[in-house]
């Protein structure tokens, strides 16, 4: 595994998907509830995001939304990961928990809830599965977005693949890869984020981005705006952060680990002591006790030299 895959690896893409949700469906964000992580039942099971349209009969406008009813579901897989068979059936599953875990029969309708999958990569092994056993139809209703469609099934199904999205119509969902590469598209992101930076869900979706693609955005910084330079300036300025802070918690480890083995052999000398005392106390001799306590000839001596003056 190279160093770089290793980096992406350990890098909160969920709660970056999360905030590039809110950002691409922000023009219907009057009529959306976000949650994130939405908990199933009492075990921990959860959907990675849940989008509630307040008023069902009004469309959402943007195009990764407009399958969207009542109710609809969100599976993420990050870069690192992909969408795999069973992650299909595990969305679905989802999808039918949701709509039974209600106080009320049927409070939910199935026919009020969509399940989207997100993946960067198109996931051939789960197509070809979903058309030649499932017998789905799958079409792609416009750049990266495919509806996955069975005669008289109830349940809407679509799958977005962010690296086939439009980058002018869905840039930051587009924009969360660890590959990315095209210098323009980076100006184009550096721009959009430099409008909206006190906003703290482009803020959360940039921290990914540059992170993942740490390299890419130095290389371009020296052929484009200013606003990329301090972007770069306070990326760079929050790594030195973390690594002192990993640094000092390293230190920490290192010292609780060092006093808790101190503790350690000091509470086991104490019983040694203890155990010496008693075999004296019973009529052992110093050897014997020594032996039987497993202690060193000097501390042996000391502590009998005080039995004696004590007995």
């Amino acid at each position: 595994m190279d160093y770089k895959k290793q980096e992406t690896e350990k890098l909160q893409w969920h709660p970056a998907l999360y905030a590039g949700l809110q950002i691409e469906l922000r023009e219907d964000s009057d009529n959306l509830i976000f949650e994130n992580e939405h908990q199933l039942g009492t075990k921990p099971k959860q959907i990675d995001a849940l989008i509630i349209k307040k008023q069902r009969d009004i469309p959402v406008k943007k195009n990764i939304g407009r399958i969207f009813r009542k109710y609809n579901v969100v599976e993420y897989k990050s870069p690192t990961d992909y969408l795999s068979i069973d992650d299909f059936y595990k969305g679905c599953a989802y999808a039918m928990f949701y709509k039974s875990d209600t106080q009320k029969v049927d409070e939910i309708p199935i026919q009020d809830i969509t399940l989207t999958f997100i993946s960067v990569e198109y996931p051939q092994k789960l197509v070809k599965h979903l058309k030649e056993v499932l017998e789905y139809n799958i079409s792609e209703k416009c750049k990266g977005i495919y509806h996955i469609i069975k005669e008289k099934d109830i349940l809407p199904v679509q799958l977005i693949v962010t690296s086939r999205l439009n980058w002018e119509d869905n840039l930051w969902l587009r924009s969360l890869t660890n590959k990315l590469e095209d210098k323009n598209q980076i100006k184009k992101i550096v721009n959009e984020y430099h409008e909206n930076k006190r906003n703290n869900l482009y803020e959360s979706v940039m921290d990914i981005i540059v992170k993942a693609n740490h390299k890419e955005f130095e290389e371009a910084k020296g052929d484009m705006c200013k606003a990329l330079e301090e972007l770069m300036a306070d990326v760079i300025e929050e790594r030195v952060a973390e690594k002192v802070a990993e640094k000092v918690a390293e230190k920490v480890a290192e010292a609780t680990k060092e006093a808790g083995e101190r503790a350690m052999a000091q509470g086991e000398k104490n019983k040694a002591i203890k155990i010496f005392k008693k075999c004296l106390e019973r009529g052992d001799n110093k050897q014997e006790a020594m032996d039987f306590a497993e202690i060193d000839q000097a501390l042996a001596d000391e502590l009998y030299e005080k039995f004696l003056k004590e007995k």
